[in-house]
């Protein structure tokens, strides 16, 4: 049963005490089963702590002689050793789930009146929850196709232009690459890529996408290699090239473009720019909208919320690769 929120502000009316953010955490992270996230343990002691507000919130104790460490339902989450009240992050998974373009850390910063670098940091660890961390195959009839990601070189800086202008062949050149597979009337899932080539395209394809499925995909070379491997999958090309766009039989690849025309848009609308290293993270959070467009705003919180276990701490997020 989904608790209705029409509306941010009756969302922070609703959650109004730790005590009922806490409680409300503890039914979609665990579902009424509590688990010890140091040892996966069901056995624990339970103690209340009384917060300064007057409100309580549960304790927990693991009962394993091996384990026996102290957790409460936060511990191994997204909000481990957050100081920020948990109202104010249900707030901020609400709009990063629901606005369709996403919002920018400044934005999101005045809203909650938390400095910019703590709303960038809360962004990145909701943005990491909302990936799929247990992917299913795609079946059917699935759209590949990829993308770059950079804007155009005129809107670079001089000595960027330059470097770009040393490989004037590569249209591509100094872009993040990304790879776009989705089932038709169904999920899409998203992967940054070095380059698209076969050699890089192809593990993803088989990783991805169930065997015996229709694949559809452009002209581009790196796919020949699904021609010849008849054996896993159909093959149907729409040669975009010679202008054609939609095939006889009626395979085009049009989904899949309008996934990266929303991507695309929440880049350049909102941030701007990111850098290729936390890309995949804002590939997830554009997919995870797309993959629920179906549910209405306040269904998507709970989802969320039920996989919010995998902490990233700030040290993981800014060090350099």
């Amino acid at each position: 049963m989904f608790t209705q929120f029409k509306s941010l502000p009756a969302l922070f009316d609703h959650f109004s005490t730790d005590e009922i953010c806490v409680n409300y955490l503890e039914q979609h992270r665990w579902n009424g089963k509590v688990i010890c996230p140091h040892c996966g343990s069901e056995k624990f002691y339970r103690t209340v702590k009384v917060k300064k507000d007057g409100s309580k919130v549960n304790q927990y104790k693991c009962g394993t002689n091996t384990c026996y460490k102290k957790f409460s339902v936060t511990v191994g989450t997204i909000f481990e050793a957050s100081k920020i009240p948990l109202r104010l992050w249900f707030g901020a998974i609400y709009i990063a789930t629901t606005h369709r373009k996403g919002i920018s850390s400044l934005q999101l910063a005045r809203d909650l009146q938390i400095t910019q670098k703590s709303a960038w940091f809360m962004m990145h660890r909701i943005r990491e929850m909302l990936k799929d961390r247990k992917p299913k195959y795609l079946a059917g009839v699935v759209e590949i196709d990829e993308s770059y990601i950079g804007g155009k070189r005129g809107n670079k800086s001089v000595s960027i232009r330059k470097k770009l202008n040393a490989n004037p062949s590569n249209p591509t050149s100094g872009k993040a690459g990304v790879m776009g597979i989705l089932e038709r009337g169904g999920k899409v899932k998203v992967r940054t890529i070095d380059k698209a080539s076969a050699s890089t395209l192809y593990p993803i394809i088989g990783e991805l996408v169930e065997r015996g499925s229709t694949v559809v995909t452009d002209g581009h070379p790196a796919y020949k290699l699904l021609a010849n491997d008849s054996n896993k999958f159909t093959h149907h090309v729409v040669d975009h090239s010679n202008d054609i766009y939609v095939t006889g039989a009626g395979f085009h690849t049009n989904s899949i473009e309008g996934f990266w025309s929303q991507l695309k848009r929440q880049i350049y609308g909102i941030h701007h720019f990111v850098t290729a290293k936390h890309l995949q993270r804002y590939c997830d959070e554009s997919a995870f909208r797309w993959n629920l467009r179906e549910l209405k705003d306040f269904e998507r919180l709970p989802i969320a919320l039920g996989q919010c276990a995998g902490r990233l701490k700030y040290s993981t997020l800014i060090e350099k690769k």
